[in-house]
C-alpha cells in the first residue's frame, strides 16, 4: 500500500515523493483523508502530534525534522492545541476548494439540475477552470434550459398548489381531483398553463443576478487567508438568492395573479402587470415580500445542512474506492435536502402567495403578514398552513427527473463534458 501512495502521490513522476505531492495525495478525497487521518493517528487517540507526522513521513522515505512538522500541523491546526483532530483535518481540506480537491468539489456540488420551481438554493461554484474556459455560462445555459422545460412540464400541479393555498380552506375542501376539475372546467385544458409564461422568463434573471451577487458576497465575506468556509457560503449564497429575489419580486406576484385569474381576467402578462397598477398602484407589487425573504433562511439552511449530513452519511458508509457517488445519489441527496427545505419554509410561501393574490380575491381582508397567520391558525389550525402541499411534492420527482435529462442533453449539445 506504501508503493500505492508512492505512485498516487508522485505525480510529476520524478520518483521522488516531495511534500507538495504528498499533501496533494492527502487532499484527494474525504474518504482516502479519513484513511489518512487515521495511519497518521498511530496512537489511535484521535489526534496527531507533531511526533507521528515526522514517524509517517519516515514510513514513506521522506525525513523532515519535528519543526517542520509543527510548521505543517500549524497550518490546520484551527485551535491552538498543537494537535489535529479529524474535523480541523477534514475541514483543512475540504473546505478550501483550491484547485487539488476540484474533483470532490465538483462531485459534491449542489447539482446545478434541480430546479424545482422553488430555486432558492445556494447558487453553483465554478472553479477558476471553468470560468477561464467559458464552461460557466454553458452550464448555466443548460441549467436555465432545463429549468424552463421541466416548470413548463409540471405547470399544471404548480398552478393546482396556488389555487390550494389561496382558496383552499376548510369549508372550500378542494383536493387535487376536486381543483383540476374546477380548473378544466372554468378555462379548459390551456388553463392549467396559466402563469407558467412568467414563472418561465423569470428563470434567466434570477439565475444571472443568483450568481453574480454570489461572487460579490463571496468577495466581501472571504476571511483574510482567502479562504471560505461553510457558514460564509450559506450567508452569500442566502444573501444572493435575496438579491435575486428582490429584484424579479414583481414577476413572482404576477405570476400568483395570473395563475389565481379567472378566464379572461387579463390577457396575459403586459395587461395584467398593467391593470394592478392602476387599481393598486406600485406597492402591490411587493405584496408577501417579508415572508418570501423570511422563507429563504429556513429553506437554504435546512437545504445545506441535510445535504451535508447526506453527503457525509454516504461518505463514511458507501465511498470505498472513491468519493464520487454518481449522479442518482447526487440527485437523491439534493432532492431530499429541498424537499425538507420546502417542508420547513412553506407556511412562509403559502402566506407569500395568499398576501400576493389578497386584492384579487373578493371579499378577502387585506391583512398583514402576522393577521394572515394568525387568522390561519384560528380558522384551520396547523394544517391551513401545509394546503397545496400535496401537489407542490408531487411535483419535486417529476421536475426533477425532467430538468436531470434536459440538462444532460444540452450539456452534450454544448459540449460540456
Amino acid at each position: 500500500s506504501q508503493q500505492k501512495i508512492f505512485k498516487a502521490g508522485d505525480t510529476n513522476q520524478d520518483g521522488q515523493l516531495d511534500f507538495e505531492e504528498f499533501m496533494q495525495y492527502l487532499k484527494d478525497h474525504e474518504k482516502k483523508m479519513k484513511l489518512a487521518f487515521k495511519s497518521l493517528d498511530k496512537n489511535n487517540d484521535g489526534k496527531i502530534e507533531a511526533s507521528e507526522v515526522v514517524q509517517s513521513l519516515q514510513i514513506l522515505g521522506i525525513s523532515i525534522s519535528e519543526k517542520q512538522a509543527e510548521k505543517i500541523l500549524q497550518s490546520i491546526d484551527a485551535d491552538g492545541t498543537m494537535t489535529v483532530d479529524w474535523n480541523e483535518w477534514r475541514d483543512h481540506f475540504m473546505f478550501n476548494p483550491a484547485t487539488d480537491i476540484e474533483e470532490i468539489i465538483r462531485y459534491w456540488k449542489h447539482s446545478t439540475v434541480l430546479d424545482i420551481g422553488d430555486s432558492l438554493t445556494v447558487p453553483d461554484e465554478f472553479t477558476e477552470e471553468e470560468k477561464k474556459t467559458g464552461q460557466w455560462w454553458k452550464q448555466l445555459l443548460a441549467g436555465g434550459v432545463a429549468g424552463a422545460v421541466s416548470r413548463t412540464g409540471t405547470a399544471p400541479l404548480d398552478r393546482l398548489k396556488v389555487m390550494m393555498q389561496v382558496h383552499g380552506s376548510k369549508s372550500n375542501k378542494m383536493n387535487i381531483a376536486s381543483g383540476f376539475k374546477q380548473m378544466l372546467k372554468e378555462g379548459g385544458i390551456r388553463s392549467l398553463w396559466r402563469g407558467n409564461g412568467v414563472n418561465v422568463m423569470k428563470i434567466a434573471p434570477e439565475t444571472a443576478i443568483k450568481f453574480w451577487a454570489y461572487e460579490q458576497y463571496k468577495k466581501i465575506l472571504t476571511k483574510d487567508d482567502g479562504k471560505l468556509g461553510t457558514i460564509e457560503r450559506f450567508v452569500s449564497g442566502s444573501l444572493a438568492g435575496a438579491t435575486a429575489q428582490t429584484s424579479i419580486y414583481p414577476m413572482e406576484v404576477l405570476k400568483t395573479r395570473l395563475a389565481v385569474g379567472k378566464t379572461g381576467q387579463y390577457s396575459g402578462m403586459f395587461d395584467c402587470a398593467k391593470k394592478i397598477l392602476k387599481r393598486e398602484g406600485a406597492k402591490a407589487f411587493y405584496k408577501g415580500y417579508v415572508p418570501n425573504i423570511l422563507g429563504i433562511i429556513p429553506y437554504a439552511g435546512i437545504d445545506l445542512a441535510v445535504y451535508e449530513l447526506l453527503k457525509s452519511t454516504w461518505l463514511e458508509h458507501y465511498a470505498s474506492s472513491s468519493a464520487n457517488p454518481g449522479v442518482f445519489v447526487l440527485l437523491g441527496c439534493g432532492t431530499v435536502s429541498s424537499t425538507c427545505g420546502q417542508l420547513a419554509s412553506y407556511p412562509l410561501a403559502l402566506i407569500r402567495t395568499r398576501m400576493q393574490a389578497q386584492a384579487s380575491v373578493e371579499g378577502a381582508p387585506q391583512l398583514n403578514m402576522v393577521g394572515l397567520f394568525q387568522r390561519i391558525i384560528a380558522t384551520e389550525g396547523i394544517r391551513g398552513l401545509y394546503r397545496g402541499i400535496a401537489p407542490n411534492f408531487m411535483k419535486v420527482l417529476p421536475a426533477v427527473s425532467i430538468s436531470y435529462v434536459v440538462y444532460e442533453k444540452m450539456k452534450q449539445n454544448l459540449g460540456i463534458a
